[in-house]
This record gives C-alpha cells, sequence and structure tokens, in this order.
C-alpha cells in the first residue's frame, strides 16, 4: 500500500468527522476541498547572473469565518498537496481557537539553504508581487513557516506596501518587532503547547515537576518546547534529536547547551555527557510526554504499538497517521492533537493583527495570560467534547472545529 499524502489524512480524519456529525453530502463535499488555488511561476535573477524560474502556491481553504490565515514555507519537496493540507488543518485550527479567521497556507518549491540572503529577498518580494491581488488584511494573511522568518516577512510587507501605495501592517504577521510585530510571537507555538499539556496532566494527574519530556526535532519549535516544559513546569528533558540523530541523558538536557550544539555544529548529536540515540528510538522512550516537533507522519501503525508515552503532544502538523490513532487510542495515550496542540503560532499572530488594526501594542505578560486563555478554553471544550461522545481528542477536535465552520457556513447561506 503506498503512504498516503498529508492532503488524504486531512480528508480521512475530515470524512470520520463528518460521518460522526452526519452532515449533508454538500456541506461535506464544501468542506472537503479548497475554495481557491493559486499557482505562480517566479523568474529571480540570481547572484551569478543567471535567471531562475521557481513555482508558487497559495491555498485559500475556506474563509466562512473569516479573512484566511496561514504561513509560508520555502522547501525543496513541499508539494501543492502539503499545502492544501497545511491550509485546511489552518481551517480548523482557527475555528478551534474561536478566531474570526479562515484557513490559508502558502509555498515556493526552493532549497533556501543553497540561496543567498539577496536571492532570497528577490524570491519573497517576486511572490508577493503575483499574489498581491489576493491577500490583504481582509483577504488573506501570510505569516512564517517552514525555512521564512520575521526578515522574509518584513520583505514581503514591504513589497505589498509598494504595490498598494499604503501601510497595511496587517497584511503579514510574524513581522519583526519594529514593524508592527508582536512580543510573545516567536515562543507562541510551543507556549500554547505548554499550556495544553498543563491541562492534560491535570486530567492525569500527572506531577509535572516529576514529568520526563523527549523532544522529536529541535527546530524552533522544539528549543522553546523544550526550554518552557523545563523553565515553566519543572520538567525533566531527556531526548532531543534533529535530522542527523538523537541525545539521550536520563539525567536530563540542559535546553540551551543543546541549542549552542546544534548552532555550532549543526546538530544537536555530539552533545558532551549524552548517549547517541535514533530518532526512531527516541519516539518509543518510556517518557510521560513525547512532543514530536518535526516531520509529518513519524508515527505509524508500524511503530504505534510500541509508543510508551502517557501524553502525545503533537507539536508538528500530521506527525500521527489515522491508523496509529487508533493504536494509541487502545493503549491509552492521551494525544493532544496538531491543530489544537500547536495553535500557540496563530493565536498570537492573531494578537499580531489585533494591534496593527488599532495601532496600541500589548506587553509580554498581556500576550501570554491571552493566550494561556484562548489555549485553555480550547482545550476544555475538546476534552468535554471527547468525554461526552466517547471519542479520542483528534475527533473530539475535529467535531468542535467543523461544526464552528458549519455554523458559520449556515449563518452566511452557503449551505
Amino acid at each position: 500500500m503506498s503512504e498516503q499524502t498529508s492532503f488524504e489524512i486531512t480528508q480521512k480524519q475530515l470524512d470520520e468527522c463528518v460521518e460522526l456529525l452526519k452532515l449533508d453530502p454538500g456541506v461535506h463535499a464544501i468542506l472537503r476541498m479548497p475554495m481557491r488555488e493559486i499557482h505562480v511561476s517566479l523568474p529571480v535573477r540570481m547572484d551569478d547572473g543567471s535567471l531562475k524560474v521557481f513555482q508558487g502556491y497559495r491555498v485559500q481553504y475556506n474563509n466562512a469565518k473569516g479573512p484566511t490565515k496561514g504561513g509560508i514555507r520555502f522547501h525543496p519537496d513541499k508539494t501543492i498537496d502539503n499545502i492544501r493540507a497545511q491550509a485546511a488543518w489552518m481551517t480548523w485550527k482557527c475555528a478551534l481557537l474561536d478566531l474570526p479567521l479562515g484557513g490559508a497556507g502558502g509555498g515556493i518549491l526552493c532549497n533556501p539553504k543553497e540561496m543567498s540572503r539577496g536571492e532570497l529577498e528577490r524570491l519573497s518580494r517576486a511572490y508577493i508581487d503575483q499574489l498581491s491581488d489576493f491577500i490583504g488584511p481582509e483577504k488573506d494573511i501570510p505569516a512564517p513557516d517552514v525555512y521564512t522568518d520575521p526578515q522574509v516577512m518584513a520583505w514581503m510587507m514591504d513589497e505589498y506596501f509598494k504595490i498598494n501605495r499604503a501601510n497595511h501592517f496587517g497584511v503579514i504577521t510574524g513581522k519583526p518587532l519594529a514593524i508592527g510585530g508582536s512580543i510573545g510571537r516567536t515562543d507562541a507555538a510551543a507556549r500554547g503547547a505548554m499550556y495544553a499539556i498543563r491541562e492534560a496532566a491535570q486530567v492525569h494527574g500527572l506531577d509535572l515537576t516529576k514529568a520526563t519530556v523527549a523532544v522529536q526535532g529541535y527546530g524552533n519549535a522544539g528549543y522553546f518546547a523544550a526550554l518552557l516544559a523545563s523553565t515553566l513546569y519543572g520538567c525533566k528533558v531527556i531526548a532531543a534529536s534533529d535530522t542527523h540523530g538523537g541525545i539521550f541523558n536520563e539525567n536530563g538536557l540542559d535546553a540551551e547547551a543543546i541549542r549552542k550544539q546544534k548552532s555550532m555544529t549543526g546538530s544537536v548529536v555530539g552533545l558532551p555527557n549524552t548517549e547517541p540515540i535514533t530518532n526512531e528510538e527516541l519516539l518509543e522512550l518510556k517518557v510521560d510526554i513525547l512532543i514530536p516537533a518535526a516531520l509529518e507522519n513519524v508515527i505509524t501503525e508500524t511503530n504505534a504499538p510500541r509508543i510508551k508515552a502517557t501524553i502525545l503532544a503533537e507539536l508538528s502538523n500530521g506527525p500521527t497517521t489515522p491508523e496509529a490513532d487508533a493504536i494509541l487510542l487502545k493503549k491509552g495515550v492521551h494525544q493532544i492533537p496538531d491543530f489544537l496542540c500547536n495553535a500557540g503560532g496563530v493565536t498570537v499572530s492573531y494578537f499580531e493583527m489585533v494591534q496593527n488594526a488599532y495601532m496600541y501594542y500589548w506587553d509580554k505578560e498581556l500576550v501570554h495570560s491571552r493566550l494561556d486563555k484562548k489555549m485553555t478554553s480550547s482545550y476544555n471544550a475538546v476534552h468535554n467534547t471527547a468525554t461526552r461522545f466517547n471519542i479520542d481528542m483528534r475527533k473530539a477536535a475535529y467535531a468542535v472545529a467543523v461544526m464552528r465552520v458549519v455554523e458559520a457556513m449556515k449563518c452566511r447561506g452557503w449551505i
């Protein structure tokens, strides 16, 4: 059997939710596919004088609840199918957090690791040149994602300003603080996950000060997850990994030391006083909290029987296949599904839009407290739904999110 694509997995998860909710087939058909896809070719002059044409995409999935919102990825392997999945997950994520936004996703097929900053700037501006008619604070608001950062967002925002001859700061989120970014955006996804983990720990009677944690994927989100797990709650991080492999120390790891090791060498591997382990071994460690923060489809029906974590906090998008979900449910693993667990990023992006709109900026404590409130209420809505209908947390998250989108569609007269 061929491996399922990310979008096929999102559709299968939606199908199960629709069956549970007994929705009309026409409504199902609307929810199952993006409302709009934009494909663009981007000619860019490279540093050596050659002209190279890149392919870019923007998928606007559903805007029933408001303007669409979603990240932009620079990646050599990200296909339109990945971006469709990204846009679908963002739709459910915004609805689950009860944000007045729909879902979108975008990307450019490129290898940013092989490009200069000048080439990346020209590529970023070319993307906005092609998409400026389709984005805006009341249409579609991009944000950073894989291999994009605040500087890329700044270039894109500036290009939009030049085309429209006006400063619309809310057209892009994830911007530098100097030009309308929000305090608390950098660690928002991981911080939101920590608030959800705290709620899950209370449900299971888990003392976080004695909890062990393993983090698979030590990028921005993984680093902040390790840091906040230890500094906020006193958890002991015993394993971490990246694409090159992993490290383990049963006595605990220091998040900053791991970050410095990766910064100096390009990998977490080789940190003094640690044992090497593989990514596969990390996923199967006996820990209280397992945090996949990297790739899609890393927990499958093959390795799910060997997962020993009490709480599986899905900080990355789509780390668990539907077949693995069923196995984990039988094993009693408590999953915090991806579009709940990692929703802190889009929530603080929404806060950034609000601050841009009335040109008054919040302090760190206010951002954190409002993020905590959103994540806590969303976790409780999902957990209460799961308990009420005796379903797993992912189905419950879909049920809450999909019904909110359907209600908006009904109010607007779409169905």
